[in-house]
């Protein structure tokens, strides 16, 4: 089957285990994804399966997304992602999958843009101690000496300073499957994933998943 699933982060909660722990966990919620399309090595040079999910009208896509859909006999939806399969043969375009490929205590990768956070000093965004405290101290929260004299008489790339924080794809990697629901598309992972509410994250089968 497909190795992965287009879903959405619904939020955070905390559930009890058989043993009474407190195990806090992320809720995705994951629409039917739609097998749009298959690349081959024949065509594409390497073989994968094109998902595609959420519904939307049909003046929403363009021109060459629509005859995407319409030679898959599948409604326009809104987001597209390629997956790698297992069963690359035995899969069709039309097929639809579900949260069932995945049973409890599977590990997957989490992939999605991490929140925005804005313009953000060395303090927030790298870490920084900051300076004194004391009277008469003047460095506070500022990031210091940041070049050199007269060699090389430049600031070299990579130096840590303020910047733009957050709003970056980012992937969580060997999470734990705790709960699947198939009946409400629901599934329940251990720990936090990158994103907002109702943002759009990817799920795959861990590659570097541990035996623990």
């Amino acid at each position: 089957m497909v190795n992965g699933l287009i879903g959405r982060k619904i939020g955070m909660t905390q559930i009890f285990g058989e043993d009474k722990k407190v195990t806090p966990v992320t809720v995705i919620q994951v629409e039917p994804c739609y097998v749009t399309q298959k690349k081959t090595k024949e065509t594409d040079g390497y073989e994968s399966v094109q998902l595609a999910s959420v519904e939307i009208k049909p003046n929403r896509v363009k021109k060459p997304a629509a005859g995407l859909y319409k030679k898959a006999s599948v409604a326009p939806q809104r987001h597209l992602k390629e997956f790698i399969a297992d069963d690359f043969e035995k899969i069709n375009v039309g097929d639809v999958i579900n949260v069932d490929i995945f049973k409890v205590g599977d590990k997957v990768d989490v992939s999605g843009v991490s929140k925005g956070k804005g313009f953000a000093g060395v303090v927030k965004r790298h870490g920084f101690a900051g300076g004194r405290a004391s009277h008469g101290s003047r460095l506070g929260r500022n990031p210091g000496a940041i070049g050199q004299c007269a060699w090389p008489g430049k600031t070299f790339k990579g130096k840590k300073l303020p910047g733009h924080l957050g709003d970056n794809n980012v992937t969580v990697q060997s999470l734990k499957i705790v709960d699947v629901k198939p009946e409400k598309n629901i599934i329940l992972l251990t720990g936090s994933v990158p994103g907002c509410k109702n943002s759009v994250v990817y799920i795959r089968r861990a590659v570097k998943a541990s035996e623990k």
